[in-house]
């Protein structure tokens, strides 16, 4: 039962146990009334979902590591996850308008992500040591990525040197919304994306919001994304919704990321889908001439061939540490699907 369950049961016991006049009976305690999810609160409504979904796993009063690759499907707690880090999780309350934390020195690839209430990310870190950093929201949401590039037991390792001990969690308290109502928003936004190629931007604050409806837009096909930065964070696109029937490629010019470049499909709704595995730049095959071919559907023979199982499909690249040419979009992997 999460805590504004409890809340409405508590009030409910104390309307029905209270002091009443004999021979009546006490009035029943009112339906709670929900927040309206429009354009202007949307992104709110989907961050608090994430939230959420996330405080149920334990989040809000301890960090929580998630051991394996993400779950399959709507199991997942969000929309596109990566497929080729593990996730540790924290919602935090700011102290004098920060939120503090620490990034430890490991081996294996590691980033926290400071994500606000309102859904955005003002902060990317990649270098090890502690933070104290603002936010413009009471509580954020602190993404741990560990990369698994040395393997699941040495990713989860280095989860175990990440120190609680900045950590301030407080009183999360859960926005009202219908959260069936904020699922019907995402997956008419979601719809809306899947024609053209999809490029996220990640405003870092909610004065940096030029477009409303393309903010709802990366909100619902891929929170939590990053803001790019040069050589620090991550860049993401999407491809348009593809076949599975047919076996198709793309072919681009290496990425140069500077810590790795990764190719995820997902289903209709942005789920990871079921026995699919991703590719990314640790292990990829190379042309030879600077170039990488990525397969969809091709058989195990194609090149970095990718197997939806049948499941039509989009797929996200991510540049994990974005070079200037894939800012400057000179590498479109998304654009020349064929």
């Amino acid at each position: 039962m999460n805590r504004s369950t409890c809340a409405i049961a508590l009030l409910a016991f104390a309307v029905a146990c209270g002091p009443a006049d004999p021979g009546t009976e006490a009035p029943a305690a009112a339906e709670p009334e929900f927040l309206t999810v429009t354009e202007e609160n949307y992104s709110h409504a989907e961050t608090a979902r994430n939230f959420r979904n996330w405080a149920r796993l334990g989040a809000d009063t301890e960090i929580t590591h998630m051991r394996d690759l993400p779950p399959r499907g709507h199991a997942a707690p969000t929309v596109q996850m990566n497929d080729d880090t593990l996730y540790s999780i924290a919602i935090v309350e700011a102290v004098d308008g920060n939120v503090a934390f620490s990034l430890p020195q490991v081996d294996v690839y590691m980033a926290v992500q400071v994500q606000t209430e309102g859904g955005h990310g003002p902060h990317y870190v990649v270098e090890p040591g502690d933070y104290e950093l603002p936010v413009e929201t009471a509580f954020a949401f602190l993404i741990y990525r560990t990369g698994t590039e040395r393997g699941l037991e040495a990713a989860r390792a280095a989860q175990d040197q990440i120190s609680t001990d900045l950590l301030n969690f407080g009183e999360y308290a859960l926005p009202n919304y219908d959260f069936e109502e904020v699922e019907a928003w995402t997956a008419r936004l979601t719809a809306e994306t899947q024609g053209t190629p999809f490029a996220y931007t990640f405003p870092r604050t909610a004065g940096e919001i030029t477009d409303l409806h393309q903010w709802n837009l990366e909100n619902a096909n891929g929170w939590g994304g990053s803001s790019p930065e040069v050589g620090v964070s991550n860049l993401y696109t999407n491809s348009t919704f593809q076949s599975a029937a047919e076996c198709l490629s793309t072919t681009f010019t290496d990425p140069q990321s500077t810590y790795f470049t990764s190719i995820t499909a997902y289903d209709a709704d942005r789920y990871l889908i079921d026995g699919t595995s991703n590719v990314n730049s640790h292990s990829w095959a190379t042309n030879g001439d600077g170039m990488i071919t990525v397969s969809f559907n091709c058989g195990d023979e194609a090149p970095n061939n990718i197997d939806t199982q049948g499941q039509d499909f989009s797929f996200t690249m991510r540049y994990y540490g974005v070079s200037q040419s894939v800012v400057d979009g000179d590498v479109t992997p998304e654009k020349t699907v064929s």
